[in-house]
């Protein structure tokens, strides 16, 4: 490029025996260069830049969040229609805004007036469903006339085949000419329960934590059902699909500023602008820890992510190089995801004291032995206590086949002594003594059936309540409940979970899924740590 070229920022930079590749790289240029034709040329991004105000960000999105108005178009007289199972789920869910079915000439759908086009709705609209054939929405949404925000366009048949590449960049130019944000095409929508917004049926009303961006609408219905019954809480979850204009760094800036949001997850299969999404998560406003699943890292991945949503999937070490220099963690399974977000709900990642040492403490000795085999594979350290510790717990005089070493392994007739209040005498020890990073207590719930009319596991999670007060802050205090998968003992557990969640306490399922998301935070603690450096934090 000769002295065009001013500077060259290539960032990561990877070396291997088979040679050196750069993964991304910023041209800047001396003098402005006409563009030539592209075909994964896009128009620019309306929406606010990386260094807008979080007022202007948050108030630019609000009406993809919290609509006011949604437009249906695909509407029909036929209840079959899919748009029309959409708006039966917004007045199931309690949307309290005003839904506008778009229809040509049909006075009524679903019981709600019917308008022929978005222009002539009776108020402006938020967010507008899509579901009509993919070659009349580019003329559709052009003609909105700067009546729309955000368009969803559910239908497919755009970038994910190579004929319809041309009609996806139509589609945003047309978009882009009405004064509509188009998020996919080829895309579920939004679920948002601050508002009332939902794709999926009978989605948790309750509002939480966690920020959603995903590239799969099935997928993201999983995560959200799966993680339901987990107690994961959501602030929002979008989906983008062919992320033909709104991207994930644009849903990702939204979420960084959203005071309602503690971290952020994100499942990717591709990143059409590496350089934007590199810069805002190393530049982020403020600090809040990222979870990615990234589809597409195998070679049978990246093809099956082209048709899917006719990604153009990175290579994985050129991922975990960004990861490394930015606050992300990566995980590699739908499980892993929900679990590692379930303990950012609840966990507040410490820079100032990355997590490595474990206590280890429930019934079970097998479990015990493989639970801290579980974390030393994650990194993660359940190393014997010293002598005062061990002195200590010592000096409570259990019985026979009781360890205190850690992991603290106990007989379910030592956890119910005191009706099981015993286990707060031991926490306080380790708290005092031990001083771990992270607390994790594993019950197996069958070995508590039938002993007698109190409940333990009450009074154990009444203990946990106690000690998350009076050692707030010491230590990350996570739980797994074990079933046998009987109906009795899954219906109990829903309930201890419940209560859980409401101190601030993780469940999981088993020790190996804990081990995996607590060591997600571990290195998020350390990214963090490091990120803070290189800023001068």
């Amino acid at each position: 490029m000769g002295d065009d070229l001013a500077e060259l920022d290539i960032n990561p930079l990877i070396a291997s025996a088979a040679g050196v590749h750069a993964v991304d790289a910023r041209f800047v240029l001396t003098a402005p260069v006409a563009a030539g034709p592209s075909s994964s040329a896009q128009p620019s991004p309306a929406g606010p830049a990386s260094t807008s105000a979080a007022s202007d960000v948050l108030e630019y999105y609000r009406p993809l969040f919290r609509p006011r108005t949604v437009a249906v178009l695909g509407a029909s007289t036929r209840s079959v229609a899919i748009a029309n199972t959409f708006i039966r789920r917004l007045k199931a869910y309690g949307y309290d805004g005003e839904i506008y079915p778009i229809h040509p000439n049909a006075p009524e759908v679903e019981g709600l007036p019917a308008y022929p086009g978005l222009a002539e709705t009776p108020r402006p609209v938020d967010y507008a469903y899509v579901a009509i054939g993919a070659a009349q929405i580019p003329d559709v949404l052009g003609a909105a006339a700067g009546r729309c925000c955000f368009a969803q366009v559910i239908s497919s048949g755009f970038g994910e085949t190579e004929e319809g590449e041309a009609m996806q960049r139509t589609l945003v130019e047309q978009a882009r000419a009405g004064g509509v944000r188009v998020l996919g095409p080829n895309c579920l929508g939004t679920y948002s329960p601050r508002g009332k917004l939902t794709f999926p049926a009978d989605a948790p009303a309750e509002a939480g934590g966690i920020g959603i961006v995903s590239q799969s609408g099935g997928l993201s219905t999983d995560i959200i059902k799966r993680g339901q019954w987990r107690g994961l809480r959501f602030s929002g979850l979008v989906t983008i699909g062919n992320s033909a204009d709104i991207a994930p760094h644009d849903l990702l800036a939204y979420y960084l500023h959203d005071p309602d949001t503690r971290a952020i997850g994100l499942y990717l299969e591709d990143i059409k602008n590496g350089r934007a999404f590199f810069d805002l998560l190393r530049n982020a406003p403020v600090a809040k820890p990222v979870v990615i699943l990234k589809g597409g890292t195998t070679s049978l991945g990246r093809l099956a992510a082209s048709s899917h949503t006719g990604a153009l999937a990175g290579n994985e070490r050129a991922w975990d190089a960004m990861a490394a220099q930015t606050p992300v963690a990566m995980v590699q399974t739908v499980d892993e995801f929900i679990n590692a977000l379930l303990a950012l709900q609840h966990l507040t990642p410490r820079s100032q004291r990355p997590t490595h040492a474990v206590t280890l403490f429930g019934n079970g000795g097998g479990s015990s032995v493989l639970g801290a085999d579980s974390f030393a594979r994650e990194g993660l350290e359940v190393a014997p206590f010293g002598p005062a510790a061990r002195a200590a717990l010592e000096a409570l005089g259990f019985p026979p086949g009781t360890s205190v070493v850690n992991p603290i392994d106990t007989p379910v007739r030592t956890l119910q002594e005191k009706d099981g209040w015993v286990a707060g005498e031991i926490l306080d020890l380790v708290y005092e003594h031990a001083r771990p990073d992270a607390v994790a207590m594993h019950l197996n719930l069958a070995a508590f059936v039938g002993r007698g009319a109190v409940d333990p596991i009450g009074n154990l999670l009444a203990v946990v309540e106690q000690t998350q007060r009076k050692w707030a802050g010491q230590a990350h205090f996570l739980l797994a409940l074990r079933s046998d998968g009987s109906p009795e003992l899954d219906d109990g557990k829903r309930v201890y979970r419940e209560r859980a969640r409401a101190v601030g306490v993780p469940v999981f399922d088993e020790i190996p899924d804990l081990a995996k998301a607590l060591a997600v935070v571990s290195v998020l603690e350390t990214r963090l740590a490091a990120w803070q450096a290189a800023r001068g934090r």
